[in-house]
This record gives structure tokens, sequence and C-alpha cells, in this order.
């Protein structure tokens, strides 16, 4: 493991220009009356105006989703509402990390093209979607988040239920839209780092109540998609030597090179970042290797940071013309990430990286 200065705070000459150059957004509609984007960019607020009934690519390529992780250095858990058109979707994943274990269970239905209904925008309105087996709600009032979700059998007759509570502690979060190539294909997302998590959950014999030490993390996102596609996305919430700290790496889709979502979260500051890569090692036969340590560094140098993998969450599906290969992988971050001049440091700190291949 890498010897990391004990003082998270370290003046010092930054080795490449992390300047706010990038493209930043301005207020206002999504899109045009061609139901193409009006810009594109970044935020640290949901500065566009998103409405599903402005959109003119094709309906079978819309795709809405409210995803959350919360956890502790004991357990997370993730709970996903998608509508994506011809599918929707509700699923709970538990992570057991000290036993390194977890349990996926997923309810697909077909054809919904935007029946579940989900809010245009991510600071108010609620989800609620309920079938004969799970119930998934997700509640928000201006901000203030409520996750009630039960859901029947998720592994050898042993049911999930959560009731979950997350504020808000930052101002700031990441915000993207990224174009694609067919002009009316489009990804409008944000992630929300450091939510802090008070509620609990049971599963079967597991009962957990979340420790004060508990983050969470929204990524929202709506957007027109085109078929095949493949994400990198990491991120990281918690505290460190008495400051919250986190951070939103990702790259691999869409067209955007004038504005990533690579961000640098302490206390209620956010920096904004550059490139980045995620140097996943490889097997004798050339495939990723996703339980071995990972290494994540920017070509300036100013992310410089070692992923130890512990759990890989790992989901597949192939149906027909429709595939997704996941890999979530849970573990701990070490390293450094220079940002305004400064040197931010930590060890240890629980977070996933994950790479994603769709044709969907």
């Amino acid at each position: 493991m890498l010897k990391i200065p004990l003082g998270m705070w370290l003046m010092l000459e930054p080795k490449g220009k992390n300047m706010d150059t990038q493209k930043k957004l301005v207020p206002g509609p999504l899109l045009d009356q061609k139901g193409c984007l009006n810009e594109y960019g970044y935020a640290f607020s949901l500065v566009k105006d998103y409405r599903r009934n402005d959109i003119r690519g094709h309906k079978t390529r819309i795709k809405e989703w409210d995803y959350y992780y919360v956890g502790d250095d004991a357990y997370g858990v993730a709970l996903t509402v998608a509508d994506n058109s011809y599918m929707s979707l509700a699923s709970v994943s538990i992570l057991d990390f000290k036993n390194r274990r977890y349990w996926t269970k997923s309810y697909m239905g077909a054809f919904t093209f935007g029946s579940l209904a989900l809010p245009s925008s991510s600071m108010d309105g609620d989800v609620v979607f309920k079938g004969n087996k799970f119930s998934m709600k997700f509640i928000n009032k201006k901000g203030h988040r409520h996750l009630i979700c039960s859901m029947n059998n998720v592994a050898t007759k042993n049911n999930f239920q959560c009731d979950i509570e997350l504020e808000t502690t930052s101002p700031n979060s990441i915000v993207i839209v990224t174009p694609f190539k067919n002009k009316r294909h489009f990804y409008y997302n944000q992630k929300i780092n450091l939510l802090k998590v008070r509620g609990a959950f049971s599963f079967g014999p597991i009962k957990h109540q979340f420790t004060s030490q508990s983050y969470g993390v929204l990524d929202w996102g709506r957007g027109v998609w085109p078929y095949s596609n493949t994400w990198y996305w990491a991120s990281m919430s918690g505290e460190y030597q008495k400051h919250r700290i986190g951070f939103n790496l990702g790259y691999g889709f869409g067209l955007n090179d004038l504005a990533t979502e690579n961000v640098l979260f302490v206390d209620d500051k956010v920096y904004k970042l550059n490139d980045v890569n995620f140097l996943i090692p490889q097997t004798e036969k050339g495939k990723d290797n996703f339980m071995s340590e990972w290494k994540i560094v920017s070509k300036s140098g100013d992310i410089d940071l070692i992923f130890q993998p512990i759990l890989n969450r790992h989901d597949a599906m192939n149906a027909l013309v429709l595939s997704s290969n996941q890999n979530q992988v849970f573990g701990y971050f070490s390293g450094t990430i220079v940002a305004n001049g400064k040197k931010y440091s930590f060890e240890n700190m629980l977070g996933f990286a994950e790479k994603v291949k769709n044709r969907w």
C-alpha cells in the first residue's frame, strides 16, 4: 500500500493545468425545437431544463434512471429504477464487504416508454415504482431524499427492506451534457456525492444500521443513447482526517472533449479536473483482471490513485440483440489528487470503479 503523508493538505506547484478551461453550461432549455442540444459542457448544479416531450430522437433510444449507492465500511446498498423505453428496471444489490459477497435481484418489464414518469429534475419529485414482488420509493422534497424500498426473494427466500434518509452536505455536484455522433442523441447526467446517510436495511438475517460515517451518491441520468457504448466510472464519498472528501471520475462515451465529469469534492468546495484513465490490469489472454490492483491516473499527473479491489459486482445479460456486461468493483482508494494548487492525499477510502459495456 502507498505511504501517504499524514497531512491531507500540501501546498505545491501543480504538475499540470487543472484550471477551469472546459466549457461551462449556462442556464436554459436542454434541447432546441429540433430535439438537438442547445450546448454541451459541465456545471456544478442542474442548470439545464430537461423535458422528455422535447426529445425528437427515436423513442426506443430514450434512457432515464435514478441510481443510489449508500454504504459504510461494512455494507453497501445499491438501488436502481430505470425506464429505458422498451424496458423498465427495478434493481437491488446488497454488498457485504467484510465477507466479500453480494446479492443482486432485478425485475424487468416491457415497453414502458416513459410511463414510470421519472421526474424531469433531480432536485424535486418522487420516483414510485411498484410490482407484485417489489416496491421502490425515492421520495424527494426539495433535495431531502427518503428511500423506502422492499423486494422479495432477493436470494434464497430472503427479503430486502430499507428505510434510508439522505442529507445533502455539499452545495456542489457535477453535471455534464454530452453529445453523440447523432445530433439527437445526448446524455444529461448529474452525480451528487457526499450524501450523508441515516437509516437501516434488513436482508434475511442481516439487519444493519448505517454508521455516522456512512455516505452515498446519486447517479441521475436522462438521455437518448446510441445502441452500443462502453463507459468507465469511479466514485468515492467519505471522511478523512475530519474532512468530507469525495470524487467523481469517468469517461468512455460520447464526443464531449470540452468537458469531463471529473471533479474532486472537499467539504463545501468542488474542483474541476481534466482527463483520467483507468489502467485495469490484463490477464495473459488480454482480458480485464478486475480483482488485481488498478491505477487511475491523468496525463498531467494531477490524478495519481491506486485502487485495491475487494469485491466485483458482476452482472451480465445477453438476450438476442440486447446485452450488458457490468463490472462494478468495490475496493479501497489511496493516492493523491492535485487541485487548485493543493495536493490532497488520502488512504484506504472505500469506493467503487466500474467498466460497463452495453448493447441496448
